[in-house]
């Protein structure tokens, strides 16, 4: 028998589990069943949710191959007592399902009272208890409590908190807000709205994994799409409308950041780090993403990916209004809600056509710039999303369709996302794909693309199996290309050794026919597109799939266009 604590979690908002903050832990299991498992945790859980005086809190668990998750809601000023009490919980399981004795139980215990006592904050609970009775939006922390949003947000430190009394409730509002999911074309979407939005002459804030954004300003870089980023966001004092991308890892870590949005669009989904946070498969994956479907207000609408079996299959859990998009606009779920009278977006003949019973407009794909006159599908079905979800709030569809027409896949609007250049009469794109389905998405747009050779350089991450490496390197062989470049990802060894991944990639393509003399290994996709580069002819199409130094990659091909 294996019982293998793993992590324990601080929730902060809706989550996979429940709608409540709380705890959670992961633990790996062999050789017992999942019921025995969840029946001792729960056991000694209730036992100490009684010692700490919370009795009317709730239990969860969720069973998946190899392991169970089980939480606790808790208040949400006492969170780290919380994850504490679940661990003490598993450990005092692990004992009895293995016939040990637990020695220190009455020290932990009485741990737990003294973490409980320095942790609770019962001004935060009224006033967050007050600001739900009010309707006002709110915002906390471990450090600071916010009520309303934008330019009406004020904000306090957690051991400094206002008198419920002193504060004017109604003068807090709240900011539209929308969230962004899916497995690809996150952040194509976010920053679409947000020009869709400046076009609207709103000042449009943006979170997503590259960088925050208000308006024009870049307040940082780096991975943005959990709760930290969206707070940051929504109480900045001049972001009048949010597009907040959500993924898949900060909804498992912490869960949603707010519950109150009017949007969610969810892209779709597919196979993408599957095996992590009990995540195996991609039915489990869809039910994540649709984590958003919980953090919406009831009048809400889900913008949902109608092509997509595994939205389609959730979307009969969801009490909200649904605005279906899809690439047939004889989809049955888009003539359902056309005979309804609800909202939906479709492609046909050459134009997207957003519906809403008597209200209509159409925008021709040739006037979208990042769909490349068409031929990138990807982003016709991106377009669509974004088309729903501004509509859904209420975005007037002058300022959609300008945006749609101004907003150009180049490294500006959209870094690392489809951007073209033109280098000594080839045409080069450089993408951020890095699963199979983006890589196919992209290598078909490009297959679509003339030319006289075609070029490729691609890198994989080591915390992939190489099964799924291999899966990756068969959509490559797709593009049928006359030059293949590996290059190195060293910051994204995950465990591998330097070397590992371009040697075991290249094994593969020499086993699927690929000539010894096409194969390039390269120490970085910088030394990967310098070389790349150096081989291009006129006539030549070449797909550069950075995933890491985009930035320099991009420098590189700019001054060689000046």
């Amino acid at each position: 028998m294996t019982l293998k604590f793993e992590e324990a979690r601080r929730i902060t908002g809706p989550n996979l589990l429940s709608q409540q903050p709380g705890a959670l832990i992961d633990v790996s299991i062999d050789g017992i069943s999942h019921e025995d498992v969840w029946q001792c945790w729960q056991k000694n859980i209730s036992e100490i949710l009684n010692l700490l005086g919370w009795q009317n809190e709730n239990l969860y668990h969720r069973k998946y191959d190899g392991g169970i998750s089980l939480s606790i809601s808790a208040p949400i000023d006492a969170l780290y007592t919380a994850c504490q009490a679940a661990e003490l919980a598993w450990l005092l399981c692990e004992s009895q399902l293995q016939s040990t004795v637990f020695t220190d139980k009455e020290l932990k215990l009485n741990e737990l009272m003294i973490s409980l006592a320095g942790e609770v904050n019962p001004t935060l609970l009224a006033l967050i208890a007050l600001a739900i009775e009010k309707g006002v939006s709110y915002l906390v922390d471990d450090d600071f409590f916010s009520l309303g949003t934008g330019v009406t947000c004020q904000v306090w430190p957690v051991t400094e908190l206002p008198q419920a009394s002193s504060i004017q409730w109604a003068g807090f509002k709240k900011i539209p807000a929308a969230f962004i999911t899916g497995t690809n074309g996150k952040s194509t979407s976010v920053r679409l709205a947000s020009t869709i939005a400046k076009n609207a002459g709103l000042q449009a804030g943006v979170t997503s994994t590259d960088f925050i954004r208000v308006g024009e300003t870049i307040l940082d870089t780096g991975d943005y799409s959990g709760p930290g980023g969206a707070r940051i966001l929504l109480r900045h004092c001049e972001t009048e409308i949010a597009f907040l991308e959500v993924a898949r890892g900060g909804l498992l870590r912490r869960g949603l950041p707010v519950c109150d949005n009017q949007a969610a669009l969810i892209t779709n989904i597919a196979a993408d780090h599957l095996g992590q946070y009990g995540i195996n498969t991609v039915p489990e994956l869809a039910e994540v993403k649709f984590i958003v479907d919980k953090g919406l207000i009831d009048t809400g609408v889900l913008i949902l990916n109608a092509d997509d079996d595994e939205l389609v299959r959730l979307s009969a859990n969801t009490i909200h209004s649904i605005c279906w998009f899809s690439m047939d606009k004889d989809n049955s779920l888009i003539q359902a809600n056309m005979n309804k009278g609800l909202a939906v977006v479709f492609f046909h003949d050459q134009h997207i056509h957003f519906v809403k019973a008597e209200y209509t407009f159409s925008v021709a794909v040739n006037d979208i710039v990042m769909t490349f006159n068409g031929t990138a599908t990807y982003n016709i079905r991106n377009a669509m999303g974004v088309i729903g979800l501004c509509c859904a709030l209420k975005i007037e569809h002058k300022a959609i369709l300008k945006g749609l027409k101004e907003f150009g896949s180049d490294p500006f609007d959209n870094p690392g996302r489809g951007n073209r250049y033109q280098y000594n009469g080839a045409e080069v794109i450089v993408d951020f794909a890095h699963n199979q389905h983006s890589m196919s998405a992209v290598i078909e747009m490009a297959k679509n693309i003339p030319a006289k050779r075609r070029l490729v350089m691609f890198s994989h991450a080591g915390d992939r199996s190489d099964q799924d490496m291999f899966e990756l390197n068969e959509e490559v062989l797709k593009f049928e290309a006359d030059e293949y470049v590996i290059a190195e990802l060293e910051i994204y060894l995950r465990g591998r050794e330097l070397g590992e991944i371009p040697a075991l990639v290249k094994t593969h393509l020499l086993n699927n026919h690929v000539a010894e003399n096409h194969i390039t290994l390269c120490d970085s996709p910088l030394a990967g597109a310098e070389h790349t580069l150096t081989k291009i002819q006129a006539g030549d199409v070449v797909l550069l799939f950075a995933l890491d130094q985009r930035d320099k990659i991009h420098q590189l091909l700019q001054l060689a266009q000046s």
